[in-house]
């Protein structure tokens, strides 16, 4: 056994939405989700062996305490699966505003299952850690894989769809306008969709039926196909998600004035189209040669603290005794 590991680890966006659970319990998606791993943006997982003595996990982020409930399940299923009894020491980082609708939960949880994979020399497959990744963040099984993967409607697992060398040219320019956690958590707006809205039904059937053009999208590299899809997927998201009882509301005047210049861009005859994730921030998929230009047009606009540039990212890095 090794003791400790390092995992490095990039958050996964979907581009084909995932809301809503169909096992709240076990943490199983009620929809299909089809999800880029984003380079540049890294979520930095240091996991350290304790003895069975020591009685207790503890995890930092940003080096801040994380409640033990956070990470019960996780911790529990992993000593089932290597049938040990030891307890775990995490201190994670990252690069990027969490909780805050960037998917850092993805990248967190695929970095923990990675380093303490690492660290006990568990030798777990791909699919059982992104089985277990899953557990804490079911975008996080998506997040065990670099390039494009996608996570099955009441799936345990993700499987990668092709690897971060299939569309080097596409480009996701990440639009932050507030870099605090969000208020209202993601796990806690689906559980609201799932009991208040009475669009959520519909909203599973809709994505079922764009699973297979998302899919056709990227196989074929066709950018407008996938742009079309993907904002017709995150809009019809948030019909659910501002239609619950009392409403949710992620979207920021800021985030508004983004999403209306992207409609701009487009209808001035560049290829750009935006999606958005359980909080305000916004995200736009482009080629590679129009992305300076997009950015230059948001960053005019003066509503971002930040923007991000990122390609298609590959697998979690991991460094035993890191």
């Amino acid at each position: 056994m090794s003791n400790s590991a390092l995992c490095l680890a990039s958050p996964s966006l979907a581009l084909l939405k995932y809301w809503g659970k169909r096992d709240v319990a076990r943490n199983i998606p009620a929809t299909t989700s089809v999800a880029v791993t984003l380079a540049g943006l890294t979520s930095a997982t240091h996991v350290r062996v304790l003895g069975p003595r020591e009685g207790e996990d503890r995890v930092t982020v940003n080096g801040t305490q994380q409640p033990a409930a956070r990470f019960e399940k996780f911790f529990s299923a992993f000593r089932q699966a290597l049938e040990t009894d030891v307890f775990f020491e995490v201190e994670s980082t990252n690069n990027f505003p969490t909780s805050a609708g960037l998917a850092s939960s993805s990248s967190g949880f695929a970095a923990l299952a990675l380093a303490c994979n690492a660290a006990t020399a568990a030798a777990l497959s791909d699919r059982e850690l992104s089985a277990l990744a899953r557990i804490g963040s079911a975008s996080a099984a998506r997040a065990v894989f670099g390039g494009f993967s996608i996570l099955p409607a009441g799936a345990v697992a993700a499987r990668q769809l092709f690897n971060e060398s299939h569309w080097p040219e596409l480009r996701v320019i990440v639009c932050v306008v507030e870099e605090g956690a969000k208020k209202t958590t993601s796990r806690g707006a689906m559980e609201r969709s799932r009991l208040t809205s009475p669009y959520f039904r519909a909203w599973r059937r809709s994505s079922a039926r764009a699973v297979p053009g998302v899919l056709r999208a990227l196989k074929s590299r066709d950018i407008e196909q996938l742009g079309e899809a993907m904002r017709l997927s995150y809009l019809r998201m948030f019909a659910t998600i501002v239609s619950t009882d009392p409403p949710t509301l992620y979207w920021l005047p800021q985030s508004v004035a983004i999403l209306n210049e992207c409609r701009a861009m487009r209808e001035s005859g560049l290829g750009v189209w935006e999606t958005m994730d359980a909080g305000p921030q916004v995200k736009l998929i482009c080629l590679a040669d129009i992305a300076e230009r997009v950015r230059e047009r948001i960053e005019d606009l003066g509503v971002t603290s930040q923007t991000i540039e990122c390609a298609v990212g590959g697998p979690p890095r991991v460094e035993v005794g890191g």
